[in-house]
């Protein structure tokens, strides 16, 4: 049941966007978020009510598109936190040793 309500989803947006089916299939899985005039850049809203004013009334004229997936931010922090593997490291006594030896 899911699948047919995703399909009905992908159908309206496809319609709405002209974006290719595979591209929305997968901004849904990645439970992609965006900010207004992202949404208007890609077709997925018509315009924005009130442009040029931020949400606590400032002026906010420059306001980038922005997209966020919670997947993106999810894989992100994981290869953050998981250690990565110490490099194998020569100690400089060795390296100058054997500079020493190359050098006579």
């Amino acid at each position: 049941m899911l699948d047919e309500v995703k399909e009905g989803i992908m159908n309206a947006y496809e319609i709405k966007t002209g974006i290719d089916r595979k591209k929305i299939s997968h901004l849904m899985d990645a439970e992609s978020w965006f900010n207004a005039k992202k949404a208007v850049e890609l077709g997925f809203a018509d315009g924005i009510l009130h442009e040029g004013e931020s949400t606590d009334g400032s002026e906010d004229a420059a306001m980038e598109g922005m997209m966020f997936s919670r997947t993106a931010v999810t894989n992100s922090l994981l290869t953050k936190l998981i250690p990565k593997k110490p490099e194998a490291k020569v100690p400089i006594e060795q390296l100058e040793k054997r500079l020493q030896l190359l050098s006579h």
